[in-house]
């Protein structure tokens, strides 16, 4: 009978795994306990698991949203090229670029937008989608070699601004803008050539195009195709078709489409004197 201890039975508290089994009739020791090791191993076991998948959790929570937003891209738009990811001035919000696309996705990847990104301030409206083409067609042109394009300026110590344009010899405006080269170049601006047939790649334009930049003569040759001529040269590595892809990543829709230094656009037909002016040229 106990005494004061609350207890009926009283027992050794017992530790898992350990077998408290009589060997040979002769009661177990205080001091030798057996321990089961298929118990502790399975316990082992369990807790490795768990631990695993612990880490495993917390690898997929610490991917960026940079690295989020590339794999759900991969996995739903295999055949969408990525070529970066930036974070915009708007928390949460990331710019994807790839392929001549601008698309925009929520951090975490599961959302996708597209179309112009506008800010409203006390200033105005603000086209951020346009801002951030800006800034990518001036570094495009930057690293263009210029021995890819036909020149039409004054002598070097005139160039007073370069402009650089997406031309198609069939195209009614870009041989009106072709007239204006000598009023171009004596207010010292600089017309830079790139090639952009309206009708793709393939099309008779882009035929014409490809002769101009074989000849011999390219800048002749140009002439000679806007004032309706037949131009004919032979096989080439011309530049035709990057440039074409360049002007679609530049987000060229028609010609003439003239591109400033700092990378703005300025669509279709200008005068001579207007150009001036939106190059901040005097005169």
């Amino acid at each position: 009978m106990s005494h004061g201890s609350g207890c009926s039975s009283c027992t050794r508290p017992t530790i898992p795994g350990a077998d408290q089994r009589q060997t040979s009739g002769n009661p177990v020791s205080s001091g030798a306990l057996q321990v089961n090791p298929e118990l502790i191993m399975r316990r082992l076991s369990a807790a490795f698991l768990l631990l695993a998948a612990m880490l495993l959790t917390t690898a997929v929570q610490a991917a960026s949203p940079e690295e989020q937003i590339r794999e759900r891209l991969k996995e739903s738009l295999p055949d969408m090229p990525v070529d970066s990811i930036r974070e915009t001035e708007r928390e949460g919000l990331y710019a994807v670029q790839g392929g001549g696309n601008l698309i925009y996705a929520t951090a975490d990847g599961r959302y996708l937008f597209t179309g112009q990104m506008l800010r409203l301030g006390d200033d105005g409206i603000a086209n951020l989608t346009e801002q951030t083409r800006t800034r990518q067609r001036r570094q495009t042109l930057s690293k263009l070699d210029s021995g890819e394009m036909i020149r039409f300026g004054p002598d070097e110590g005139g160039v007073k601004a370069d402009l650089y344009v997406f031309t198609d010899t069939t195209c009614g405006y870009c041989r009106k803008l072709h007239r204006d080269m000598e009023a171009l170049n004596d207010l010292g601006i600089r017309v830079n050539y790139l090639a952009y047939p309206r009708g793709g790649p393939g099309s008779k334009g882009a035929r014409q195009l490809n002769a101009v930049w074989c000849s011999d003569d390219r800048r002749s040759a140009m002439t000679r195709a806007k004032q309706g001529e037949s131009v004919s040269a032979g096989q080439c590595e011309s530049p035709v078709q990057s440039h074409f892809r360049m002007g679609r990543a530049f987000g060229v829709s028609g010609t003439p489409a003239l591109v400033t230094e700092s990378g703005r656009m300025i669509r279709g037909y200008k005068p001579p004197r207007v150009l001036a002016r939106e190059l901040g040229l005097d005169g």
